[in-house]
């Protein structure tokens, strides 16, 4: 029943930013985590970032610095401020959650991001 959407993605200068948001519904489960990872052409998928539902946060060695993973508990969305994006940020971005009680994880649609040199 649960259902991401995510949106923000776009095309993006090298340097610039662009904001990922990731809203969750149609469960009424509580959440538990929230997480968004990236997959670039011809490479695995990968966590980028990652908070529990408290604000625990973490982050990938490669975006630390540059990227900052936030969350309203009441809209039950997620944030992915992304700022001094680098071509090598260039991917689709999924958002990932997951809830109290069950064993799965749900994934978004994914949004592409695109960062031009």
């Amino acid at each position: 029943q649960a259902q991401l959407e995510e949106s923000g993605g776009g095309l993006v200068q090298a340097g610039g930013s662009l904001r990922l948001s990731c809203a969750a519904s149609g469960s009424i489960l509580d959440i538990s985590a929230m997480a968004w990872y990236r997959q670039a052409p011809g490479k695995q998928r990968e966590l980028v970032a990652a908070i529990t539902s408290g604000g625990t946060t973490a982050y990938a060695d490669s975006v630390k610095g540059r990227f900052t993973i936030s969350r309203d508990n009441a809209k039950k969305t997620v944030y992915l401020q992304m700022n001094s994006l680098k071509p090598e940020d260039t991917a689709v971005y999924y958002c990932n959650v997951a809830y109290t009680g069950v064993t799965r994880t749900y994934w978004g649609q994914g949004t592409q991001v695109t960062v031009s040199s």
